[in-house]
C-alpha cells in the first residue's frame, strides 16, 4: 500500500505540474469493512431524459486560490484497507472516485461529455472501467448525472444508483436502482438530503470519515455554502438536509461545486445550519 501511494502521490504532482483540465486531488483515509455490492432495501424504476440544469460554480481563479486544493489528508493507521478518492475537476463542477480494494464506486458524472476525463481519472489510479462496480448519482441535474448513459455504457457490470423521486429525471442505458435513507452500497451511507431535489441523496463513508454532498453544500472562495437557491426546489427542506447533515461526523467534505474542505468539515456545516 505504501508503494501504491507513492505511486498516486508522484501521478497527482505530474498532473499539477502540466496544469491538466482535470484537477485530481488524491486522498487516503481509513476504512475498515468490506464492500457491499448492493444497498439494504432498493428498488429498481425505469428512467425518462434529465431535465435538470447545472449549476454555477467557483471561477478557475478561485479554485486555484482555494487553500482546501493543496495537498491530501492523511491516511489513517488502524484500519487494515483505506478508502482512497479522487477528484475529477471538471471546471465549474466535480465527479468523485471512491475506491477500497481496487474497486470503484463513482459518486455523479458531470456533464454529457465526461466520460473521458473520469477515465482519466480511473487510469491515475491504475484502474479500468472494468473496476467500476457502481455509479451513484446524487442528483437528477444534468451537470451531475448528464454523462450517466456513457459512463454505465463504458462499465456495463456497474450498477447506478439515485434517490427514487430522482429516477424518472435521469437518462440511462439501464434502470437505476432507488436508494432510501440509510441504504449501504459498498459500504457507502446513502443520506436523503431532500431540497435541492426531491430524491437529492449525499454519500457517507462513516469509517473514513468522507461525505460527498452532491449540492446539498458547496463552497466557494474558501466558504461553505448550503444549496445554490436558483436551482432549488424547496428551500426549506433544503434547510432542514444542511440540519441533518451536520448532525453527522465527517472529515472531509466533497461538494458538487467548489473546492473539497479537508478537515473539520462536519463542524462547519453544524455552524452553517445553526448560522
Amino acid at each position: 500500500m505504501d508503494a501504491v501511494r507513492l505511486r498516486t502521490r508522484r501521478m497527482f504532482l505530474a498532473d499539477l505540474g502540466r496544469g491538466g483540465i482535470a484537477l485530481a486531488v488524491v486522498s487516503f483515509v481509513a476504512a475498515c469493512a468490506p464492500a457491499s455490492s448492493s444497498p439494504s432495501s432498493p428498488s429498481a424504476a425505469t428512467n425518462a431524459p434529465s431535465n435538470g440544469e447545472p449549476s454555477p460554480g467557483p471561477s478557475a481563479s478561485e479554485a486555484a486560490a482555494s487553500p482546501a486544493a493543496e495537498g491530501s489528508a492523511p491516511a489513517g493507521s488502524a484500519a487494515p484497507e483505506d478508502l482512497a478518492w479522487e477528484r475529477v475537476n471538471l471546471g465549474f463542477v466535480s465527479a468523485y472516485l471512491l475506491v477500497r480494494a481496487g474497486e470503484a464506486a463513482i459518486v455523479d458524472t458531470g456533464v454529457e461529455g465526461s466520460e473521458g476525463e473520469i477515465e482519466a481519472a480511473l487510469e491515475r489510479l491504475g484502474l479500468t472501467w472494468a473496476s467500476v462496480a457502481h455509479v451513484i448519482l446524487t442528483h437528477r441535474h444534468g451537470d451531475h448525472a448528464g454523462s450517466a448513459p456513457a459512463v454505465l455504457q463504458l462499465a456495463p457490470q456497474a450498477t447506478g444508483y439515485a434517490g427514487a423521486a430522482d429516477l424518472g429525471g435521469i437518462s440511462a442505458p439501464r434502470p437505476l436502482t432507488a436508494v432510501a435513507d440509510g441504504d449501504l452500497v459498498f459500504d457507502l451511507r446513502m443520506i436523503a438530503t431532500p431540497g435541492h431535489t426531491a430524491g437529492h441523496i449525499a454519500v457517507l463513508d462513516e469509517a473514513a470519515g468522507v461525505l460527498v454532498a452532491g449540492d446539498a453544500l458547496g463552497t466557494a472562495g474558501g466558504t461553505l455554502t448550503g444549496s445554490n437557491p436558483s436551482f432549488t426546489e424547496d428551500e426549506a427542506a433544503a434547510a432542514a438536509s444542511i440540519a441533518k447533515l451536520g448532525a453527522l461526523t465527517f472529515e472531509t467534505l466533497l461538494v458538487g461545486h467548489g473546492e473539497p474542505i479537508l478537515s473539520g468539515a462536519s463542524a462547519q456545516v453544524a455552524a452553517l445550519a445553526g448560522g
